[in-house]
């Protein structure tokens, strides 16, 4: 193979980014593991990370038992998703797209409505706690009643703004979007440390929850069920990246050794901790001194945060609940919108990134005036992750099985309107993908048992506690590969070095055809 051109030095950032989800070409991809890094880290470096952290108190752990589920929804989270950052880097275009190879060419579009679905709750959660946490500040200060359209009006002006700046961003596109987390991501770590500072001398980790020596066997018997509930929520935040990341490490150049970008990504998960422990801290400081609110019937962190911080610490939290929902708005919404406008041509970037976010301002107004709002968002944020994992170890056998070859051209034909190629399969499905994504996420959904709040039919079968990840992964796992096995692949949907585990078939594929014309018949064949 030829080398790859060097890369130009990176462009400035109010110059308007021209690719959508095509591969980026190699002389333009000026972007490194660290910024990638800074992207994840930077994402979920928020206010709204701090509102999922405080789950393991508000569902009736301890500071330990807490930080012990933290620790494990983090780190298990971090390993199922720095894996799904090497496409970019191999293909130079987005997840979604990547997919095309294991989902077939329409089968793409199970990662786009994935993303949807997470950017919709995602964002929502940031505008949720931001709107919150300005509110409750504003009422402090200066005394503004905390009535139903005192937070309507701040969720609607915040994300409206959070709305305005991703637009900006679809216009300018990665690199602005870069520096608006650079600027994010030591912001919001420095109101952190000042956060820990302001609550140090209220912090005993002695908090002992819900289930102690004392506590009757009823209670003690939902220890468990609550421990791996608050493990899957915290877990739901490095999941929910599993979509994305490709939108990001697409701009790294294709040398880059994968073992650095998939150690990009899992640190950026560890560094996590920081606001998920701040959340963890401050919601036990809640509990014991304001405990009405961690009531399970109406939980109000962002209040409870708010009625125990010294009156010097309240523009900061304003501060952070500002800086953190602008962060999260933009990388979430920026690689929804883009993926979301190849799926339906007829809208433009701009215009399908204004409906993602409107979809999101709906479901928040739902949820907050017409559902138990905590309730709404950690039932949907499990279901997200039952439903994309078992998506994204799809992905990552795929990937292996492959040896990392992808056709670029053959990735992009539903993109470019066309049939055929490589990973046209049975009509631009690969039914072996997509029914090990879709058994194995309905099983993960029967098997689901989050306290309180969500039990699926099969729910009760483990004793109350929740199984539902841990099978819809290993099903993935184990019927992708029979699958495979079974009912091989055509060999040129695999590079020159073959198939690994599994064995192919030599079927004819069907040329590329369409607005630009058919392929040249040599890509029915693959050169041994």
């Amino acid at each position: 193979m030829a080398e790859n051109p060097s890369p130009a030095p990176p462009p400035p950032l109010t110059e308007v980014e021209s690719h959508g989800v095509d591969r980026i070409p190699d002389a333009e991809r000026t972007a490194t593991p660290f910024d990638l890094f800074r992207l994840a880290f930077g994402g979920a470096n928020t206010f709204s990370t701090c509102v999922l952290g405080a789950f393991p108190v508000l569902f009736g752990l301890s500071f330990w038992q807490g930080l012990a589920a933290t620790l494990v929804g983090v780190v298990a989270g971090a390993l199922i998703l720095c894996p799904m950052a090497v496409f970019g880097p191999v293909n130079g275009t987005n997840n979604a797209v990547s997919s095309s190879a294991h989902l077939g060419v329409h089968g793409r579009v199970v990662g786009s409505f994935l993303s949807l679905l997470t950017a919709v709750a995602f964002f929502s959660i940031s505008v949720w706690s931001s709107g919150d946490a300005l509110v409750g500040g504003a009422h402090r200060m200066f005394g503004l009643p905390r009535t139903t359209l005192s937070f309507a009006v701040a969720y609607a002006v915040f994300a409206g703004l959070v709305l305005v700046l991703v637009l900006v961003v679809c216009v300018y596109g990665f690199r602005f979007m870069l520096f608006i987390n650079k600027v994010a991501v030591v912001s919001a770590t420095l109101l952190f440390l000042l956060g820990a500072a302001a609550f140090a001398g209220d912090f005993d980790p002695s908090y002992a929850g819900a289930f102690t020596s004392s506590a009757d066997p009823a209670t003690q018997a939902l220890f468990w069920p609550s421990f791996i509930g608050a493990a899957l929520i915290v877990l739901s935040n490095p999941v929910s990246f599993g979509a994305f990341l490709g939108d990001w490490s697409r701009y790294i150049p294709a040398d880059t050794p994968l073992r650095r970008v998939v150690g990009a990504a899992f640190l950026s998960q560890l560094a996590t901790l920081l606001p998920f422990l701040f959340g963890l801290a401050t919601a036990s400081i809640i509990a014991a001194k304001a405990p009405e609110y961690v009531d399970p019937a109406a939980p109000d962190f962002v209040g409870g945060l708010l009625a125990v911080s010294p009156g010097w610490f309240f523009l900061p939290v304003c501060l952070l609940a500002l800086i953190g929902g602008m962060s999260t708005g933009t990388t979430s919404l920026y690689g929804t919108g883009l993926d979301f406008s190849s799926v339906f041509p007829r809208l433009s970037r701009v215009q399908a990134t204004l409906f993602v976010g409107l979809l999101s301002i709906a479901f928040i107004f739902a949820g907050r005036f017409g559902l138990n709002l905590v309730q709404s968002i950690s039932t949907f944020a499990t279901m997200i992750i039952t439903c994309t994992t078992p998506w994204m170890v799809v992905m990552m056998l795929g990937f292996f099985v492959r040896r990392g070859w992808y056709d670029p051209e053959a990735l992009q034909v539903f993109n470019r309107r066309r049939r055929g190629g490589r990973y046209w399969f049975t009509h631009g499905w690969n039914w072996r993908g997509m029914t090990a994504w879709w058994v194995s996420a309905v099983i993960g959904v029967l098997f689901t048992h989050v306290p309180g709040q969500f039990v699926g039919p099969l729910g009760e079968l483990a004793g109350g506690v929740d199984i539902g990840l841990p099978l819809s992964l290993a099903t993935a796992a184990v019927l992708y590969l029979a699958l495979l096995a079974l009912f091989p692949e055509p060999r040129a949907a695999y590079g020159p070095g073959g198939a690994r585990l599994v064995r192919t078939v030599d079927t004819p594929v069907p040329p590329i055809t369409g607005p630009r014309g058919a392929e040249p018949a040599s890509l029915t064949t693959v050169e041994p």
